[in-house]
Formats: structure tokens, sequence, C-alpha cells
């Protein structure tokens, strides 16, 4: 069956096609000219003729379709490399994430890309054409299938619950099957117990004891196998210390160790079905539900820790993009946990890649973590390593006592959500010598982070940049030693933006309320050619707490994510410096000053109830009892 122009923009949607010459094709010259910008062609090796014109070229907000058609598209590598630079001109026009097309106009076969043409971009499962709106929905994620996987999860926690694993083991635990499974661990293995005619009761008993024994035995080798074989693939040179931290830790545990094979594979099976069929390597959606998975996971068995402050997916991705990371960022975070914003990080960079060689090179030389915590640092091992590696540069211990390893990295974005009560005497005493807080916690909740990475950018003679989630205490600037801190940073490096982020955006995990700061790290905050700081009231993300669930995002009645749209918004704010009523204020300011919108905004007291009148002072009440200035009786 033929198949012409007028059929793909019919399966895909007319009213998104973008087309800027007289033929309805795509002139990427002209569009460059327009924009004001150098148009670099890509030459055909084939013919040598430029690469110039895309033939159907479909816009919806940031994501782009683009179709190159041919008569037949099996095996032509030429089209391949065409459509690839259409691709690199469109990713440089726009910044726009890119759906890529080839589609045969003498039967109906497509081959279709999430990014760059690369093989390990093709979408193997899309084999015919859709609407647009679904090509949108490969970057952005399905509602309902986050709900699902948060469902899934409370129920997850509940089975391991019953089988007696320890909260401070499941999230390894989990990580650990979930990596198996998606290397094709093969877990169905009969409990066979022999011929048990003519045997007692006991006998049939510690017959099917050791049965139990050897199938939980052959699962956990299969699983240390794969480890092991993922972690010498990728030349790890810390393998085998990795390897021995998870299977020490968590393999051969004692409860994993005399667990019954039947509860093992039930596990195992749960996560095979639930978990692991919304996992796809090649689509932003798969990474964003497996995200919200650890956070999700992560979140439940740290509920008693209330101390524990496992950042939301969606900020850790807002994060990523205001701080520009792409191929060529070289990306730290010095207290990494499970590895959260390195894999926002390495997912960003990889969608910046146009060839298998790129991608390497981010995965290898491009993220940078640290972890003190050993269980920590094991899970975060596991959760790169389920995200298709970049675990190469993850470092167990405590950033203070890794200088040079920082130096060596010499980052370019660092993304981090420190410690808020950490421990004096896991500080270097130079910093913590001056301190007057009796509790040995850290007085500026965790500024001194921010300062001893800002001091390391200072040394190397660069400028990066940092995003930090901190608690509000820290821009309000109460204390002596947090306005200390304020200050002495403002000596090097400026303060570019503070967002005020929801109220409880750790929950079900840490109460803080928090907010994100941003720096420019090398540039003297006073440098008159510095604009005034952004301060964004980011309150409303539209996500609502749920029983069991969380944090839960919500959809307008249309059926569009609340999240993609309040992200739009506080993206133009911040990028364009806009003051908007009740949302947002730019306001230049002092290390003395309050780092807080509230303080700078103008408020639409229209919209005020009485609600956030009583709300407001029961914030202030539990800040005051929370900060001892009065008790509770």
């Amino acid at each position: 069956m033929m198949r012409n122009r007028f059929d793909i923009i019919q399966a895909i949607g007319r009213e998104y096609v973008v087309s800027n010459t007289e033929s309805g094709e795509f002139s990427y010259p002209k569009a460059y000219k327009i924009a004001n910008k150098e148009f670099n062609p890509v030459l055909s090796e084939k013919s040598g003729s430029k690469r110039e014109r895309l033939d159907i070229r479909f816009v919806k907000g940031d994501i782009s379709v683009l179709v190159e058609t041919k008569r037949d598209i099996q095996g032509d590598t030429d089209a391949e490399e065409q459509l690839n630079a259409y691709v690199s001109y469109e990713k440089k026009l726009t910044g726009n994430k890119v759906i890529a097309i080839l589609a045969s106009t003498s039967n109906n076969s497509i081959r279709v890309y999430r990014g760059a043409v690369l093989d390990s971009n093709l979408l193997n499962d899309e084999t015919v054409l859709k609407p647009m709106d679904e090509y949108v929905a490969i970057y952005t994620a399905n509602i309902n299938n986050k709900e699902a996987v948060m469902r899934n999860t409370f129920e997850l926690n509940k089975i391991l619950h019953s089988y007696g694993v320890p909260e401070k083991l499941r999230s390894q635990f989990v990580g650990t099957c979930l990596l198996a499974l998606k290397e094709s661990l093969h877990y169905d293995i009969p409990v066979n117990v022999g011929d048990v005619v003519g045997k007692t009761v006991k006998e049939v008993d510690k017959l099917k004891k050791r049965a139990n024994e050897r199938v939980n035995l052959q699962i956990r080798e299969a699983i240390k196998d794969i480890l092991n074989g993922l972690l010498k693939e990728k030349g790890e040179l810390e393998a085998a210390e990795k390897l021995g931290l998870l299977y020490r830790n968590v393999l051969d545990s004692q409860v994993i160790r005399e667990m019954d094979a039947d509860a093992f594979k039930h596990i195992l099976r749960f996560i095979d079905e639930n978990i692991r069929v919304h996992i796809n390597d090649k689509s932003t959606a798969g990474q964003d539900i497996l995200n919200l998975f650890f956070t999700t996971f992560n979140k439940y068995v740290g509920k008693a820790d209330k101390n524990q402050a496992f950042t939301p997916d969606h900020i850790t991705e807002f994060m990523t993009t205001i701080t520009g990371v792409n191929k060529n960022t070289v990306v730290l975070d010095p207290t990494c946990g499970s590895g959260a914003f390195l894999v926002r990080a390495m997912a960003a960079a990889l969608d910046d890649c146009e060839s298998e060689e790129e991608k390497e090179v981010v995965k290898r030389d491009k993220i940078y973590g640290i972890e003190y915590d050993e269980n920590v640092y094991g899970l975060a091992t596991t959760n790169m390593l389920i995200h298709g590696d970049g675990n190469s540069n993850i470092k167990r211990g405590s950033c203070f006592d890794l200088r040079s390893f920082i130096r060596e990295a010499s980052p370019d974005v660092i993304l981090m959500n420190p410690p808020y009560n950490a421990q004096k005497i896991h500080l270097p005493k130079y910093m913590s010598s001056a301190w007057s807080n009796s509790k040995g916690e850290d007085p500026t909740k965790g500024l001194v982070f921010v300062k001893y990475i800002a001091d390391i950018v200072k040394e190397l003679g660069k400028q990066a940049k940092l995003a930090a989630l901190l608690p509000v205490s820290c821009a309000i600037g109460s204390s002596k030693e947090i306005a200390n801190m304020k200050n002495e940073l403002l000596k090097d490096h400026t303060l570019d933006a503070v967002f005020t982020l929801p109220d409880e955006i750790f929950y079900p995990g840490a109460s803080a309320s928090a907010c994100c700061m941003v720096f420019n790290l090398g540039r003297k905050h006073k440098d008159p050619i510095n604009p005034p700081t952004f301060f964004g009231y980011f309150k409303d993300d539209g996500f609502k707490k749920k029983k069991n669930l969380g944090r839960v995002e919500q959809v307008t009645k249309d059926g569009n994510s609340l999240w993609e749209l309040t992200r739009a918004k506080w993206l133009d704010l911040y990028i364009n410096r806009r003051e908007v009523e009740g949302l947002s204020a730019v306001q230049y300011v002092t290390g003395d000053d309050e780092w807080l919108c509230e303080a700078y905004m103008k408020t639409d007291y229209s919209k005020l109830t009485e609600a956030d009148f009583q709300q407001t002072l029961n914030n202030y009440l539990s800040y005051l009892v929370k900060e001892g200035y009065i008790y509770e009786a």
C-alpha cells in the first residue's frame, strides 16, 4: 500500500505541522537565518550534497517530530545520516526534544527514534504512525502509570514487611533484584523436594528445608553473577569492592539467606510484573517511572528517620534543566544518596548526544558522585546500573575527605541535597571549631557543604552552576552561623535565584520546608554586570498528598499534567526574570538580607482566605516550637 505526505500529516496531526517553504518542506538554512544563528550544513557522505530540507516537521510545546520519507527505508544508511543531521539542526535551533521518523512511501514500514538516529535510540515497538500526543507522551510519561507504580510500590513494601525484610535492607534488596530482573534473571526455579515416599513428617520437613535452601542459593548466585558481569563489563576499577558491598550487605545477609524460596520468588515476580514492566531505557517516560519508584520506595522505608530528604523526581528534573546540563557538562553531586540527581543528569546529557561514542563519554567521564553511607552508596551504584551505567565515578566516603577527587572532576554543574543536620564530628574541625551549637549538629543547616564545594571551584579558577536544596531557615538566616556563611558565599559567588518550594515537598520522608538556591560560582555577587536575584514563590507544583501514596501528580479536566504546565510557567518566569504578583520577584540582595520570595513579591490580597491566615499562624507556631523558642505542653 502506497503512503503519501497527506497520509502522514493526517496520522500525526495537521495542526502541528510547521513548514517554511512553498513546497511544504522545512528549510533549516532559512530557519537559522530568521533566528540569527549560524547554519553549518552536514554533507552527504554518499553524494556530497548538503542536508538542508526536512520533508515534514511537527511541533508541540518543546517536542518536535521530524519525518523524512523514502521509497524504501530498509537498510538505507544514507537516509539515517540525513535524518540524524536534521535532528542535530533541530536541537541547536530550538532546544526541543526530538522524535525522528523514517517513513517508507512504498509500504507502511517506519523506524522511530527517540532523539538522535542511533541503534540504541530505536523504538522497536513503534511500528505505526501515531497522533502527536502519543509521541509527546514518550517524553512526558503517563500519569495513570505513575500512580499505578506508586500503589504497587506501597504494596511491595507491605510484602517485604510480611516476609520479615527489615526496613534498612529493603531499598538495596529491591534495587538489586530490579537490576537482576532487568538483565533477564531466571528465578522461576522449582523447589524439588525429591522422593518423600515412606518418609516421616520430620524427614519431609528437612527435605523441604534443604530444597528451599538450594533454590534460594541458586537465585542469589544468579544475581551475584549478573552484578559481577555488569561491573566487569563496564571496566569498573572498584568492581570487587562494589560487588562485595552489594553481596555482603544484601544477598548474604541473614534474612535473605534464610528466606523461603517461594517468598523470594513471590517478591521477584511482583517486582517483575508490577515495576519492571514500566521501565524503558529508550523512553524518558520509562526513566521517570523508575526514578519515581526509587524515590517513593525510599520514602516508605525511610519514614522512621524524618531527617531523610529524598528529592522528588520532578524537582531533580527541574534543577537539572535550570542548570543547563548537556552532553558537555561535568556534573557532581557530593552528597548523592541513592543517585537521583546523577540519574537525572545522565538522562539529560544522553538526550543531547548524537552518537554512541558521545554517550559512552557521558557515562564514563561526565557523572561524579560521593556518598558517605555504605549502604546508600551501594544503592546509588545499583541505581546507576539500572539506568544504563554511569556508576564508575561514584566514590564512597565524605566529600570533605575527597577534595582531590572533586578537583580532578572539575565540575561545571553541582546538584545537591546536603544533610540538614550533619553531625559536627563528620565535618572538618576548621569549619566547626567556632560553632557554638551545643547539639553537636551543623548550625548552617547544610550551607557548609555548599561553601566547601564553592571554594574548590574558586581554587580551580573556573565558573560553574550550583543548585542545592536547603531548608528555608538557610534563606532566612536568623542564626549567626548561617548569616556568616551567606556573606562568605557572596564574596566570590553570585546568588542567581531562590525558589520557595511546596510545603512537605519530601513527604512522606523528611518534614523540612525547603527552597532551591542557585549560585553562579566563580563570579562575585556584587559584580555590576549581574542582574538582580530572581525569587520564585513556587509553592504549588500541581501535586497533592494522597493516603499511602505520598504526593501525587494531578491532571487537568482534559488530561494534561498540571506539573508540565507549572514547570513551563516556572521556567518562563526564571529565564526571563519576570515579576508576577504572588509568584515571583527580582531583587538585589546581600548576605544580610532574607533570601525568600515572600520578602519581596507583591501579594494579591484578593486571593487570600481565612484558611490561608490560619495556615500561616500554624506554620509560624510550628517553627517556634521546632526552634525551641516555645515549648509544647
